[in-house]
């Protein structure tokens, strides 16, 4: 007999809710379970997981084998991390309380991460909340450059309106006048 660490689908439709479970591989998916070890919970930021470290452990170390989706909810939840702890005990390379030590420091260093993730989340939601996000569109405008210097007759006393400059200012010579 085959034996799972796996997803048990509950929830209503669009809204998933899963029991982490011991099952035979032959049961179906909703079906017959050994053992319930936890709960999953996909919809919460970030995802909600309530697991019996010791009963998943105790599986793991018999031989069952978890599903993709079960084995990263195990590795999140450091049970995977513990095995491999216990086994470098097992083999001799350091003591149960140095284990637990390693364990507790990363413990401690991931509740951090999840809490600080819960609090980002929640800052970012209360700001969606608050404050629609309206971006501002600077334009800019080309300055048309002033012509150069021309010299005028001071005779003209209307006054011109300018225009934009397309083509280059012509200048004529002027013949010397005969009188």
């Amino acid at each position: 007999m085959s034996v799972k660490i796996r997803l048990q689908r509950h929830g209503a439709k669009q809204r998933p809710f899963y029991f982490i479970v011991v099952a035979n591989s032959a049961a179906p998916r909703d079906g017959k379970f050994i053992e319930k070890l936890g709960t999953y919970n996909p919809l919460t930021v970030p995802a909600t997981i309530q697991i019996n470290r010791e009963r998943a452990l105790h599986w793991l170390s018999r031989g069952a084998e978890p599903t993709h989706t079960a084995n990263r909810i195990l590795s999140f939840k450091g049970v995977k991390f513990m095995k491999h702890l216990l086994r470098g005990v097992k083999l001799g390379l350091f003591d149960e309380a140095t284990a637990m030590q390693k364990f507790e420091t990363w413990n401690a260093s991931h509740e951090v991460l999840v809490s600080d993730r819960q609090d980002t989340h929640k800052k970012a939601k209360a700001s969606s909340r608050i404050q629609p996000t309206i971006k501002k569109v600077e334009v800019v405008v080309p300055v048309a450059e002033a012509p150069a210097a021309v010299e005028t007759p001071e005779v003209e006393a209307t006054p011109e309106v300018e225009a934009p400059v397309a083509e280059a200012p012509t200048t004529e010579t002027e013949a010397p006048a005969a009188e």
